[in-house]
């Protein structure tokens, strides 16, 4: 008797590929300026796609929300690998905390769903503090072993007051972005006092 085969995952086309790469760069915007109850048709016009290729690919509001908010996670950790590979320790966590502080400006928008207890997005919980926080704690680690004055920091709570600073303050894009680098940056000259 032949071997049974069993079907892995199947991989995706690249058109579809596409279709979700245009989703997701679609949806962060449309999040960022209109909040996650934006109509799912503004998205699909802004990708370029029809809305029933936006369902089959994310059929659930909550799908494309947590897809979006891990992309964008996944691209702030994966930041640091390529800053610490160009920077001294010290600058290197310096830059990092500023591509956080974009991260967090993309989640902006994200923000309400995400704290709002539907039990969807506790997977993404779990991925911020087994993604960003042990990847704060290597930069700091790195920091002190080349001879920075750190202060003692928990990491998780480090990146929770640069949310804070993030989130306070004024709702327009630009304003808000110069507004919390100035507010990181003195934080971090804090963490160095």
């Amino acid at each position: 008797m032949p071997p049974v085969e069993t079907a892995g995952p199947r991989r995706m086309r690249a058109d579809a590929r596409q279709n979700v790469d245009a989703l997701l760069d679609a949806a962060k915007d449309v999040f960022a300026e209109s909040g996650v109850d934006a109509p799912v048709r503004a998205i699909a016009e802004r990708a370029g796609v029809g809305v029933g290729t936006l369902y089959r690919h994310f059929p659930q509001r909550s799908d494309l929300i947590s897809a979006v908010f891990r992309r964008e996670m996944d691209a702030c950790v994966d930041a640091a690998l390529e800053i610490e590979a160009a920077y001294p320790p010290g600058e290197a966590l310096d830059r990092w905390i500023m591509r956080y502080t974009q991260f967090v400006a993309a989640k902006r928008g994200l923000a309400a769903a995400l704290h709002s207890g539907d039990a969807a997005y506790e997977p993404l919980a779990v991925s911020f503090s087994t993604r960003l926080v042990p990847t704060l704690n290597r930069l700091l680690e790195s920091a002190r072993a080349a001879g920075e004055r750190i202060a003692p920091v928990a990491p998780g709570e480090f990146l929770g007051a640069v949310a804070d600073l993030c989130h306070s303050g004024p709702r327009s894009s630009a304003e808000a972005s110069a507004r919390a680098e100035r507010m990181v940056g003195l934080l971090l000259a804090g963490l160095r006092a």
